[in-house]
């Protein structure tokens, strides 16, 4: 068994499982997590059954205080903490470097979603400050990647491509020939389906343009699955187009209502769940990154007109996607496929990680 390391994350999510359970065959890690479980659970998340170790943690005024003392154990050569200049446990350890000797990796964004316009021209001070103490980080794309890499130009720093557990079994899956099956089984009778698949607890998934999408397009013709619940979930009872399924945490459920749509729309804030949508074929359509539609940074899996479009809100929709043939939507299913078929696999995702765990262990 390699030399071991240790890892903070809030909890284990469903799709995050793999990543560890694949990282801990490579080398030997612990994962700590901090949030209260419950809450978890309440805020719609699905967690994994994996071992993890909870840490006694302090949440106050949007800081985190986590006890730094189970991470300085002998046996952890490597200590992966996130890339949050809001944890406080962070710059401690960052600053004691000198004294525990333990290597640091950052891992996360590497950049504000709420504030990206201006932090990928003028990177945040405090996330340049940390990145300066540690030795080497971890970001979820290539973008943010390059953009630190040109400062830091000595620090080991890779993009990990975020991913999604069971992405592999996904890829192996034929949803086309589904579809038609799929689409009688759940009495989807529109010609052009779109969905729609995240949580509700986020404001900055612009529902309010998914109403309005829903409201502009024929019933006739558009069709729209949703998958979610949460807080701030519309009441979707009102119209004859949509099928709302709710929470979906059931496998086969899931493949079959991504069999059966043509397109994954999400107006906003799209993040890691476009890869799923992209691993069934579907391409992505949203709105065009701006102050007021703010995108995560799994954002740049899209490319636009060739595995998704991003759309202008002042445009018209509804023209917008009635211009395109069924074969244009296929082919652009085609291409989002391919992309995660070629660049965002799990085993890529941990082999990326290990790879600055290598360069700093030696």
């Amino acid at each position: 068994m390699r030399k071991q390391i240790a890892l903070i994350h809030p909890i284990i999510a469903h799709y995050r499982e793999e990543f560890f359970q694949k990282l801990n065959i490579q080398i030997s890690s612990d994962v700590y997590v901090f949030e209260d479980m419950g809450k978890a659970k309440e805020a719609s998340f699905f967690l994994a059954d994996a071992e993890a170790i909870h840490i006694k943690t302090i949440e106050k005024s949007g800081f985190t205080f986590f006890s730094p003392f189970p991470l300085l154990s002998s046996k952890y050569n490597v200590i992966v903490l996130m890339w949050n200049f809001s944890h406080l446990t962070n710059w401690i350890l960052l600053m004691t470097k000198f004294i525990h000797r333990k290597k640091i990796i950052l891992w996360g964004h590497g950049i504000s979603v709420k504030r990206y316009l201006l932090e990928e021209k003028h990177p945040d001070w405090k996330l340049k400050a940390q990145l300066c103490l540690a030795d080497g980080a971890w970001t979820y794309m290539p973008k943010e990647s390059e953009q630190w890499k040109a400062i830091f130009t000595h620090k080991k720093i890779a993009f990990l491509n975020n991913t999604i557990s069971g992405v592999a079994d996904i890829l192996k899956y034929d949803s086309r020939s589904s579809k038609e099956k799929s689409r009688i089984k759940h009495k989807i009778a529109q010609n052009r389906i779109l969905l729609f698949c995240a949580r509700f607890e986020n404001p900055n998934r612009r529902i309010d343009l998914l109403l309005k999408t829903i409201e502009d397009t024929s019933s006739d013709i558009y069709g729209f699955i949703i998958i979610g619940d949460g807080k701030l979930k519309p009441d979707f009872s009102q119209y004859n187009n949509v099928y709302d399924y709710g929470a979906v945490y059931d496998e086969n459920l899931k493949r079959e209502l991504f069999s059966a749509a043509d397109i994954y729309f999400q107006p906003g804030w799209v993040g890691l769940s476009i890869v799923e949508a992209m691993a069934y074929s579907l391409p992505i359509f949203t709105f065009k990154r701006s102050s007021t539609t703010l995108q995560c940074v799994e954002y740049s899996y899209i490319i636009h007109q060739k595995n998704g479009l991003l759309l202008e809100e002042c445009a018209n929709f509804v023209a917008q996607i009635d211009s395109l043939s069924d074969e244009d939507i296929e082919v652009m299913g085609n291409n989002a496929r391919s992309l995660i078929a070629k660049e965002a696999t799990m085993k890529q995702m941990v082999d990326r990680a290990v790879s600055v765990i290598d360069k700093l262990i030696v």
